[in-house]
């Protein structure tokens, strides 16, 4: 197998649209060699700990209304031709990411990351919940299988935060500014959302490339 490390953050548009691109590739191509890992970043590090109202930040951000308009616009416009239904309006509060990342690494642990980031990424884009919640990350663990009072517990204290500050950071030490971010096997960056075909080339070239050492081997 191959190693697929995703970087990214629930709150960010276009790693929800790139994970749906890359799954596509995927279905495609249901003999791919990855094995994924997602690993942090936060897109508003200095995010206070409860999050802000939505029209605040987008005042913030954007300069209000208008401007967010212009900045979301390519955003549904891929998401829509990804056949997602994002609903912006429906976000009332921006969280900070916190928590939901180390509801990720704890479902890696338990092998349920993809899950419990798709659960993210649709209770946030879709349904507009506040995916800093306690109770709305406890329900998530649940649905896929987790324990939710051990989520809760969790969340209630530290533990693993400053890992995730830790690697967040490592991150951006790295020269990553943006997600998503895509590395193969620790040695190819494939940054921002990819379509479709690129997957479908990627691993077909990977796949290729084995094959051709089995030969060898052989």
């Amino acid at each position: 197998m191959v190693k697929l490390d995703i970087i990214s953050d629930p709150i960010c548009p276009w790693c929800y649209i790139g994970k749906t691109l890359l799954d596509k590739a995927l279905t495609e191509r249901p003999n791919h060699p990855f094995t994924m890992q997602w690993h942090p970043f936060q897109l508003n590090p200095d995010m206070p700990a409860q999050g802000m109202d939505r029209r605040e930040y987008l005042e913030t951000k954007f300069g209000g209304k208008d401007g967010a308009i212009r900045a979301y616009a390519p955003v549904l416009e891929q998401a829509e031709a990804a056949g997602l239904n994002i609903d912006f309006g429906a976000i009332k509060r921006t969280p900070n990411t916190l928590n939901a990342h180390r509801l990720i690494h704890w479902a890696g642990i338990e092998d349920r990351q993809i899950p419990v980031v798709m659960k993210l990424f649709k209770a946030y884009f879709e349904q507009g919940e506040d995916i800093g919640d306690i109770d709305v990350l406890a329900d998530i663990a649940d649905g896929v299988g987790m324990d939710a009072a051990v989520v809760r517990k969790l969340l209630l204290s530290d533990a693993d935060a400053e890992d995730i500050r830790t690697r967040d950071r490592q991150f951006r030490e790295m020269g990553i500014t943006g997600v998503p971010a895509f590395v193969i096997n620790g040695q190819h960056a494939v940054p921002g959302c990819q379509p479709t075909e690129l997957w479908l080339k990627v691993i077909d070239e990977i796949n290729e490339q084995i094959d051709g050492h089995a030969e060898t081997a052989s």
